[in-house]
């Protein structure tokens, strides 16, 4: 079946909305997932021109922002396989001596990026999605590609190790969107 120019223009107009919409949500979730401030655009653009590609079938979706949260989620994950890869590849290359440390003197002040970036991937996006994002355990869920029962725990967990991190008061405040 032929696609006229004048779905071609309603598709066009739709995506354009969307893009309006949700580019900058996109932008920050990838920035939050990530902790860099320049990946945070290439993610979110490259995540949009991933669905503008499908937008055919995405357009007539019930959930093209969680799908779009998903994409971005997915790239994000990639980005940071990488870069730990290539930190370690590069750590292999130049430090041949065995790490050690007598008694570091590591100062009791821990951001809250720096907290979320130490987490595992699976909980600073449960975390990232349900607190910063506000979404449900079931929008979180669909946005990851995972059950909510994992997005019950992963967060719980992911609360916990940042309450261990930045203490009760700032991990609450955290959750509750205070600061």
């Amino acid at each position: 079946m032929a696609v006229t120019d004048a779905e071609r223009g309603d598709a066009e107009a739709e995506f354009r909305d969307f893009f309006e919409r949700h580019y900058a949500e996109l932008a920050r979730l990838a920035h939050l997932l990530t902790g860099e401030t320049d990946a945070a655009d290439d993610l979110a653009a490259d995540a949009m021109l991933a669905l503008w590609h499908r937008w055919d079938r995405l357009r007539a979706a019930d959930h093209p922002a969680a799908y779009a949260r998903g994409v971005v989620a997915n790239l994000a994950r990639t980005r940071v396989r990488g870069a730990v890869r290539e930190r370690r590849r590069i750590a292999a290359f130049w430090d041949r001596r065995p790490e050690h440390t007598e008694g570091p003197d590591v100062p009791a002040v821990v951001d809250v990026r720096t907290a979320l970036r130490s987490l595992p991937f699976r909980k600073r996006a449960c975390v990232v999605l349900r607190h910063a994002f506000d979404l449900s355990e079931r929008d979180t869920a669909l946005a990851l590609g995972v059950s909510v029962g994992t997005v019950k725990s992963q967060t719980a967990k992911g609360m916990a190790e940042l309450q261990r991190l930045l203490g009760p008061r700032a991990a609450t405040e955290l959750a509750t969107g205070r600061h």
